[in-house]
């Protein structure tokens, strides 16, 4: 946990923001694998933690704006539970160190919401995503499971956006520190990677360096010499040689901050020529679009201008021809870059994407748009200081997608088909970095990460 006065501090700046009534933070239960005492990993609520930082389950909190005070739901644990679990904490203990002026039993939260209820105060909840917070709220609050989207409060959802939008310094240093766990992540990947091992043999090698630093996955690991399929969590294929391996993977750190790096490598000691050449339009492509970073930039003009860059890069290649500026407005390129350029990060690796990504990533009067491999762009608004965002451009080669759109002769007025089936079997190249928008710029979090062709291939001869 951060200081007590970090989560008095975050909560007094929740209250300043919603106006009256009780805000409602649930955090999470363990949830069963097969049977009760079999369970998931257990991960608590992003906003729980930022406001609270208590990782354990079972809890809830009520923030009464009207009466000035925290309360923290929850039980202390009977002897029975400690025999299998270990002592822990008190209640009272774990208020000590959030600042939480006052502690129940988590039963006494149905009345404590109910007498709220009959004076009419406004009950502040976030969209519940899991089905027991949801179960839940329908019992507490009286809101049938279909009507809880309709019924959680914009006012608080506008207002935990804007708060987590803007890490602190002491946020940024665990960012720091989960970006340096995947670091070790890679490099050991690329080291160890050679033909005849399989992708689970590399996952594996992943998630015990995240593991053995004290944290976990940030999400599902993308360990792939099938690059062109965007998110692939398929560990079972050989690698061979002349193929590159995507890996994209990320350390969550002890504090639950995340990591989310990507890099493409051959499973030979070389690239080849021609996977030299799409690797070098899209990291050209992801060079310019950081360098382009400051407080005020529209991140869609940033994502657009990088698939111009590597739709350029194409056209140099014979893949593509014609006016670039016209072949990016209407989306032919998007058959090779069929998402966005990236999306905010930080105790969530896509952040708050729980309160909505709409509401996170864009704004009113800018609007998500609809047009194919656009619309998968999670941030299209202007940045801000204090922003950690990805920056992650790919180009990718997908036989389904290519079939499709030729038999359609879809865009044949940029795109070169011919050409382009000579690539069928190439698979994906992705490049990303986590990049903290400051002051006056950007700078890359983290240790340096080999990406150049030189690092990449000096690390594989290691």
């Amino acid at each position: 946990m951060f200081s007590k006065e970090t989560y008095i501090n975050r909560r007094n700046t929740l209250k300043e923001n919603v106006v009256s009534g009780l805000i409602l933070l649930m955090g999470n239960d363990e949830t069963p694998m097969n049977y009760t005492d079999n369970t998931f990993r257990y991960r608590q609520d992003s906003s729980f933690l930022y406001y609270l930082g208590i990782d354990l389950h079972h809890l809830a909190a009520i923030i009464d704006v009207d009466a000035n005070k925290t309360i923290l739901f929850g039980n202390d644990l009977s002897v029975e539970y400690i025999v299998w679990m270990g002592a822990q904490p008190t209640m009272r203990e774990l208020a000590d160190k959030t600042g939480a002026e006052e502690t129940q039993p988590y039963n006494n939260i149905a009345t404590y919401l109910k007498n709220a209820q009959s004076k009419n105060q406004p009950i502040h909840f976030l969209p519940p995503y899991r089905t027991e917070n949801m179960l839940k709220l329908e019992e507490w609050l009286g809101i049938p499971v279909k009507d809880l989207k309709n019924k959680t409060s914009k006012e608080l959802i506008h207002a935990v956006i804007a708060q987590r939008s803007i890490k602190s310094d002491e946020e940024i240093k665990e960012m720091e520190h989960a970006v340096a766990i995947t670091k070790e992540m890679h490099v050991s990947v690329m080291r160890a990677t050679k033909a005849g091992r399989k992708e689970f043999n590399l996952a594996g090698i992943a998630k015990g360096i995240a593991k053995g630093c004290g944290g976990d996955l940030a999400y599902g690991i993308i360990m792939t010499v099938n690059g062109q399929t965007l998110h692939n969590h398929y560990h079972g294929n050989t690698l061979e040689s002349g193929q590159i391996v995507l890996g994209d993977f990320g350390a969550e750190n002890g504090m639950h901050y995340a990591g989310d790096i990507t890099r493409t490598f051959p499973v030979d000691k070389t690239f080849t020529q021609k996977q030299k050449e799409i690797y070098q339009i899209v990291l050209d492509a992801e060079v310019n679009a950081i360098e382009s970073l400051k407080p005020g930039v529209q991140y869609k003009t940033t994502h657009l201008q990088a698939g111009k860059n590597m739709a350029e890069g194409l056209k140099s290649l014979g893949l593509m021809h014609g006016d670039m500026d016209e072949a990016v407005a209407v989306g032919a390129h998007a058959l090779f870059f069929p998402h966005g350029l990236g999306h905010m990060i930080g105790l969530d690796v896509h952040d708050m994407e729980d309160l909505g990504e709409d509401l996170v990533g864009y704004r009113e009067g800018l609007e998500r748009s609809s047009q194919f491999g656009l619309r998968s762009l999670r941030l299209g608004k202007e940045l801000e200081a204090g922003y950690v965002i990805t920056v992650e451009p790919g180009l990718y080669f997908i036989p389904e997608l290519i079939d499709l759109w030729q038999s359609e002769n879809k865009f044949s007025e940029f795109l070169n088909y011919d050409k382009i089936n000579t690539y069928r079997d190439f698979g994906g190249i992705r490049i990303e970095d986590n990049i903290l928008i400051t002051e006056d710029g950007y700078r890359i979090l983290g240790p340096a990460i080999p990406k150049t062709i030189a690092e990449v291939e000096a690390e594989r001869n290691r």
